[in-house]
Order: structure tokens, then sequence, then C-alpha cells
């Protein structure tokens, strides 16, 4: 009997990922389930193509809590985890706080943490996350919508820190199918149709009107445009961390931070200053989540400020930049401000 092709799509993608990571042996390999099939369809790939190897493949499943019957839910998500052939499997719940910015963000990052520190605790190499092209495509899709810039549309990244997502060039109805290929029963997060959410109505609302006026294909592109610009944004910001480390000053005085003399940074390149300045802000304390180009659009008209008004930004995270004579510093933000 041939193997699906759907099946062989995503074990083929583990295998490239884990060849890739080229784990040490006994270091295990931890795989984030929803119990939605990408991250069943993951799981259950990453345990048939570690039959052979030394890791131990781990299977975790964060309940945020948002949902009624969350409790119940993650329990039969772990059953069907050891049933899978997972070699350890683990549930952890964990507070979702605002603190001002969506739900969707909140989650993710309350997320990522406690991921990477369950991977830190159990000597994990890497943690495997199972958003495919869809996904990626919905990304790039939303940061252009946004004007959110290169990085946005740039989508996200097959790796970063521990985390790994092997199946960035899988398509969502694959996973679907492998699935219903191995008997494998997923669940289908409500939250996923919502309409409350933007991400909810870019999947069952705008990328199919795309589709349909456009021709098929458009996730496809999408995704296509994102793996093609991230190169370009990370070499513009390795020129940008470097411009960081040649033009960051020392603090001046009690009130000010780190900063700038402007005119050593007016000749940088538009591109590698405003990341430069993006970078200096989140150094001062500006939560990633919260400082927008708006903000950095600020930092960088104080730049050629050829005036030298004394100037105040206010920037999240109560930090505040100051425009003095020729420089521009970070500090956090004052009473009296």
């Amino acid at each position: 009997m041939s193997l699906d092709p759907a099946v062989a799509a995503v074990r083929l993608a583990v295998r490239r990922t884990l060849a890739e990571v080229d784990l040490p042996a006994g270091r295990s390999v931890v795989v984030a389930c929803s119990g939605g099939a990408d991250s069943l369809a993951l799981l259950a790939a990453t345990v048939f193509e570690t039959r052979r190897m030394p890791q131990r493949v781990i299977g975790v499943i964060v309940d945020h809590g948002l949902q009624d019957g969350s409790a119940e839910h993650t329990a039969s998500v772990v059953a069907q985890m050891i049933r899978l052939g997972a070699d350890e499997t683990g549930s952890v719940r964990v507070q979702v706080e605002t603190d001002g910015h969506g739900t969707e963000a909140a989650a993710r990052e309350a997320r990522y943490a406690v991921l990477e520190e369950i991977a830190g605790r159990l000597g994990a190499g890497t943690v495997l996350l199972g958003h495919t092209l869809d996904d990626q495509a919905e990304t790039a899709l939303l940061g252009l919508a946004r004007g959110s810039g290169g990085r946005s549309i740039a989508g996200m990244r097959p790796g970063f820190g521990v985390f790994r997502r092997p199946l960035l060039g899988i398509r969502r109805a694959q996973t679907e199918a492998a699935c219903a290929a191995e008997d494998i029963t997923s669940w289908t997060d409500p939250h996923n149709s919502d309409p409350r959410f933007t991400r909810a109505r870019v999947r069952h609302s705008v990328l199919p009107v795309l589709e349909r006026e456009l021709g098929p294909g458009v996730a496809e592109t999408l995704a296509r445009t994102a793996e093609q610009l991230r190169p370009d944004m990370a070499a513009l910001d390795r020129l940008a961390d470097a411009a960081l480390a040649r033009h960051l000053h020392a603090g001046a005085g009690t009130r000010t931070g780190p900063g700038f003399d402007v005119r050593e940074v007016a000749d940088l390149e538009q591109a590698v200053r405003t990341r430069m300045l993006r970078l200096a802000a989140l150094s001062a304390g500006c939560p990633p989540s919260e400082l927008f180009a708006v903000h950095v659009d600020a930092l960088e008209q104080q730049v050629h400020n050829h005036e030298k008004l004394p100037k105040q930004i206010q920037l999240p995270g109560h930090v505040t930049a100051y425009r003095q004579g020729d420089h521009l510093w970070f500090g956090a933000t004052s009473v009296e401000s």
C-alpha cells in the first residue's frame, strides 16, 4: 500500500527540519500541540521520523483558559498525544494578560514564553510549531493591510531561538488530509472562525475572495513574497545592529540613558537608521508589541531637527526620547513629563 501524499509531505518537512537542527543525542524534541490538524499531523510525523533516533518526543499543550471547557479539551489532547506515540506529554495553563494589546498577541506571547521555559527545564533542543503556508500567507496579508513594513510582510521566521516551524511550506489542507489518512481526529478551534478576530476574517472571507477574483495560488504567492523578503530584512537588521553598536553613546547625567549624536547617524541609509532607532528604543525598555511605525517616524524626524529645538517624544513602556542639542537621548519618563 502506497504512502498517502499528504502524510509523506508532512514527514519530509519534519525530516528536513530535524536534519537542519542536528540535535545531539539525549536532547528531546518538544512539539507544541493544540489538538488541531496542523499540530497533530506535526506530532505524528515527528514521532515517525524520530523512531530510530536517540531523541525523545515530548508533546505539550498550552491551555490559555480563554474558552469554556478548555480543561477537558486539554485532557483529551494529552490522551491523544499518548496514542500517537509521544514519549512524554505535558500540559500547562497560562494566564493571558492583555496589557492593552490584543488577546491573540497576548496569548501568543504567553504560549511562547511557557514553551521556551518547558524546553529549558526538560533539556529539549528545539520546539516544533505547527504553522503552515496558509498561516504564513495570512500573516503577510495582515502585515500588508496594516502598513506594518517589510518586517511584517516577511511573515513568520522558519526558526528563532529554540523554535522551528517545519510546515511553512505545507498547506493546511495537506495537514487535514494527513490526519484523515492516519485516522487522526482533529479539533477545530472556534476562535479560528470567530469574526471578532481579524485573522479569522482574513482566513474565511478575505483570502477566499482574493482566490476567487484573482485566481488560485494567492496563498502560495503571499507566502513566497514573505520568503523572498525575509533575507533582505535579515540583512538590514544586521546592518542596524552594527550601526547601533557603533553609534550608541552613554547617557548624559541621571535623567537620560543612552543615545546618539544625530550628526553621526544622519548620513546612514534611512532603512538602516530607522531600524537602529527602533532597536535603541527597544533597548531603552519599549515593549516590542507596542512600538509602532509612528513612534519610529517621530524619532526619525528628530534626527533631522536642524533647529536643535528641545523635544520630548513619549514612547511606550514609560520611555521618553529627548532631543538636546545635537543628541537624541533615551530615558525613563519622569513624573514631570
